[in-house]
Order: structure tokens, then C-alpha cells, then sequence
């Protein structure tokens, strides 16, 4: 990204919160970087210097404000292909890629790339190494914890990612100046609690009534419970095992998320699972700027402004519930839903009552006979595509995440048996978070559009490139509202 001086500064004098994470302003004469958002004075043009990441800011020798607190700046998302890559390179080493003996020829593979080329289009695109990226995520993500949890300092080093307590300690104070216990004004010597409580932030607006009430419509009994104004789940990623429930917090653009503590060991991967879930990377400004272009849309936008694409906490759990809505009302999907998680799932202990299962894994799905999921209602090819499904991704055929290619693994899923357009497009929306997917076939859009056909559907959804995909929530939504007025007025 090319940054315009003259536009940052702007940006700057306003307080404009659309360029809040798309730069980051360095002060020469107090050598600290800041959000655009920052309360703080503006400082003068001669002194700004322009940054178009943390971790640019913080290579030139800047250490990051207290008061704006950069570590909570919304992430930038584009999905041009020049750029697209390297922000896939750095959404993996956010969820901690490079962390716990992650190598970068292993990360460069998984995006198409050698080392040497993965380093030259992250550098071209972040103005760092994936390496400098890696240590200055890790760092943000510790004072995140310094500020705003309990953990014991030791603790706070090995969740960020690093290998060992004394690197911790030396980087931060080369860093940031000082020791990490100053930002807790004690010797950073504190009580385990049961539970942590971390902010995430988003670029407004929201519609967060909007989001809750589509994925209540689809929660797996057991595994996930949805109010009027929180999600909550269990989680287990690896050998750690426990719960997270998020909601709106008093902080300006900001989500509050409380976690068991038993999650500190992964938080870099279980945050960006969260990013992903609520779609808080998004950048409404520039996507609703671009579906104004079409009348029905704008006049859809209207009821949910800043309405995201939801994402998947896990691939799989989103692939199989797909194959169970296929044909059938939603309310019958979740209903399976609820079974194939009794069924399958293992225990767990939560201070929920309602939530007391993990999310099935592919593996122990994998394992099971086509009986013992025809047995709870599912019909027997949908069986067979879901044990075919989780072989494929217990085998590491196929993963469903966020990737450089996302019309390769639609590909991959419809050479599935069982597994069509709408389904393979339905999963791309949203555990690949391609924002061009778009299940055209859906009956759905076809009753919001008033179209007589799928191909009037995909006719239409032309002019909504590259952000069919929101285009689609719009029209869900649409749909959605005119049902529920229909049944209160009956």
C-alpha cells in the first residue's frame, strides 16, 4: 500500500476511524507510534512519520502508544490479488504460524511460494520480514495481555508465542524500553484466575443483532449457545480444552471476550478463529461503497449497515453443517445438527449448562459407520458425504481455511460426491472467507431477488463483484426480516 502523506494527515486531524488499522503514524519527537483514532494531541506534520503496519512502525524504532493502544487496531483485509497473498501470509502468522517450531518454508508452501518469494511479497506489501512481522505480533499480543488479563508474567510470554521467558524479557525491554511488569505497576507477580476477559476490536458499523440472530438460527446444540447479545461455544484446539463466550463491551468498537483460562496456550490461533467467525477484519466502507452501485442492495443495506459474511470457528464443523442443511429448512439442519454433536462429540465441562460438548473432530467422524450416522435421522448419502469429507480432511487432502486459492479447493470440495455448487460456494463464503463466493442455486436469493431462476440470480450477482458474498447476507437478511414481520402479523 502507498501511503499519501497529505491523506494521512487528514485522516489524522479527524480522527477518521475507516483508516484506523489500514496505518499507523510514528512521532519523531517521542519516538511512539499511534492509530489514526489516537485521543491524543496531533501532533505536527514535520514530525509524522506514515506506516502502513505495527510491525513497519515499530522496525523503524517507534514503540507503541499507551493511550490508542495499536495492538487493538482492526485488521486490514483487502482481496486484490496482487496484495492477497501476502495478507494471507500474515493472517497465518498472526494465528501464530511462526510460533511453537512453525517454520517459514512450511508457511511459504501452504501458500503457494518459496521462502525466498514469500519474503519479498510480504515485505513489498508490509514494509517487514515475515520474521520482524512474526516478533512484533508476538509482542502486541503481550502487552494485550499485560493490560488487560491477570496472567502471571511467565504465562503471558509462553501464549504470545515465545520459546522461552528470557527472549521474552530481552525483546520487550529492547522494544518498548521497559520491563513488562511496568505496565501492571507491580512485579507482575499475580493470582491465577479461572478466567480471562480480552478486547477485539472491529471498523464500524456492525450489525451485530444481525449476526447473532443469523448463526442462533444455526447453532449446534452442545456446542454453541446464542442470546439476544452474546455467543458463547466450546473450544479445543489440540490438547486444550475449554469455552469462550464474546459480546459488546463498553470500549468503543470493541467486543469483549471471555475465555477459561486453560485457552492461554493458544490464544494467537483461538483469536484469529474469533477475527474469522465475526468477520471483524472487514472493511465495511469500502464494500458497501461498492454495493450502493445497485438499488435493491442499497435499499437492503439500510436495515443492516456493516452486516458481515459470518466465518467458521472450525472448517470442518462449518463443512458438515452445510451437508446437513442441504435441502432441507434450516431449523431441520440444526435439529441434526444437535444429534450429530451428542453423538460424536466428546464431554466437556463449562459453567454453562447447555454447553457440554467439542465440536466433533474429523477424525473420530472418519472412523464411524455409515450406520451410526443414518441412525440419527441423516439420510444415508449425506452420511457418506460427511464421513467423505472428514477422511479427506483427517488425511490432509483438503483444508478449509482461508487460502490463496479458493476456487481450487471449491474444486476440491464438488469432486466430493455429495457436495454441489451451492454447498461448495456456501462453505467457501464462509470457512474459506472468500468474499466473491456466491451459491447462486440458493431458493433464498432467488424469493429476495424475485428471480424466476438461478441464472437470473448469477445475471445479477455480476455487478456485486468482488463482494457477492455480502451481497448475499444482504439478501438473506432481507429475507429474513420479511418472514418474521409475516409471522408477527399473523
Amino acid at each position: 500500500m502507498n501511503l499519501d502523506a497529505e491523506v494521512c494527515c487528514r485522516a489524522l486531524a479527524a480522527r477518521d476511524a475507516r483508516f484506523d488499522g489500514i496505518f499507523f503514524v510514528g512521532v519523531t519527537t517521542t519516538g511512539i507510534y499511534c492509530r489514526p483514532v489516537c485521543p491524543a494531541r496531533t501532533p505536527r506534520r514535520d514530525r509524522c512519520r506514515f506506516f502502513t503496519s505495527a510491525a513497519a512502525a515499530e522496525q523503524a524504532g517507534f514503540r507503541p502508544c499507551l493511550r490508542c493502544r495499536p495492538e487493538l487496531a482492526p485488521g486490514n483485509a483487502p482481496v486484490d490479488a496482487n496484495g492477497r497473498v501476502a495478507h494471507l501470509a500474515a493472517a497465518r502468522i498472526d494465528a501464530g504460524a511462526l510460533n511453537d517450531g512453525g517454520s517459514l518454508e512450511a508457511l511459504a508452501e501452504e501458500c503457494g511460494l518459496s521462502s525466498r518469494q514469500l519474503r519479498r511479497v510480504v515485505k513489498q506489501a508490509l514494509g517487514v520480514s515475515p520474521v520482524e512481522l512474526a516478533q512484533t505480533n508476538r509482542l502486541l499480543l503481550a502487552k494485550k495481555l499485560l493490560t488487560e488479563t491477570r496472567l502471571p508474567i511467565i504465562e503471558v510470554a509462553y501464549a504470545s508465542g515465545f520459546a522461552s521467558l528470557r527472549r521474552f524479557n530481552a525483546l520487550f525491554r529492547s522494544h518498548y524500553r521497559m520491563a513488562p511488569s511496568r505496565f501492571r505497576g507491580s512485579n507482575g507477580a499475580t493470582p491465577r484466575e479461572p478466567t480471562m476477559r480480552l478486547l477485539l476490536s472491529y471498523r464500524p458499523p456492525l450489525a451485530w443483532a444481525e449476526l447473532l440472530h443469523f448463526l442462533a438460527a444455526r447453532a449446534i446444540a452442545s456446542v454453541e449457545i446464542v442470546s439476544d447479545a452474546t455467543y458463547a461455544r466450546t473450544v479445543a484446539i489440540g490438547k486444550h480444552e475449554g469455552w469462550l463466550r464474546i459480546g459488546t463491551g463498553t470500549k468503543r468498537n470493541t467486543l469483549v471476550v471471555e475465555l477459561s483460562s486453560t485457552l492461554a496456550p493458544v490464544l494467537p490461533p483461538l483469536l484469529a478463529r474469533l477475527r474469522s467467525l465475526f468477520d471483524l477484519n472487514a472493511r465495511p466502507d469500502v464494500i458497501e461503497a461498492h454495493l450502493r452501485n445497485d438499488r435493491c442492495i442499497t435499499r437492503m443495506m439500510q436495515r443492516g449497515p456493516g452486516l458481515r459474511v459470518p466465518g467458521a470457528f472450525s472448517g470442518f464443523e462449518m463443512a458438515v453443517r452445510a451437508i446437513l442443511g442441504q435441502q432441507i429448512s434450516v431449523r431441520g439442519a440444526t435439529t441434526l445438527a444437535g444429534r450429530y454433536a451428542a453423538a460424536f462429540g466428546r464431554p466437556v465441562e463449562t459453567p454453562f449448562p447447555e454447553l457440554n460438548r467439542l465440536t466433533p473432530t474429523p477424525g473420530h467422524v472418519a472412523a464411524a459407520k455409515p450406520s451410526d450416522l443414518a441412525g440419527l435421522g441423516i439420510l444415508p448419502a449425506r452420511a457418506e458425504t460427511i464421513r467423505a469429507v472428514a477422511r479427506v480432511i483427517d488425511e490432509g487432502g483438503l483444508r478449509l481455511e482461508p487460502g490463496p486459492e479458493p476456487e481450487a479447493i471449491i474444486e476440491r470440495l464438488q469432486a466430493i460426491h455429495g457436495i454441489g455448487e451451492w454447498t461448495a460456494h456456501y462453505i467457501a463464503m464462509r470457512a474459506l472467507r472468500w468474499p466473491d463466493a456466491f451459491p447462486h442455486g440458493d431458493l433464498g436469493l432467488r424469493k429476495a431477488l424475485g428471480a424466476a431462476s438461478a441464472r437470473q440470480v448469477r445475471e445479477s450477482a455480476e455487478a456485486w463483484r468482488p463482494w457477492r458474498a455480502y451481497a448475499a447476507m444482504h439478501l438473506w437478511n432481507h429475507l429474513g426480516h420479511i418472514q418474521r414481520k409475516d409471522k408477527n402479523d399473523e
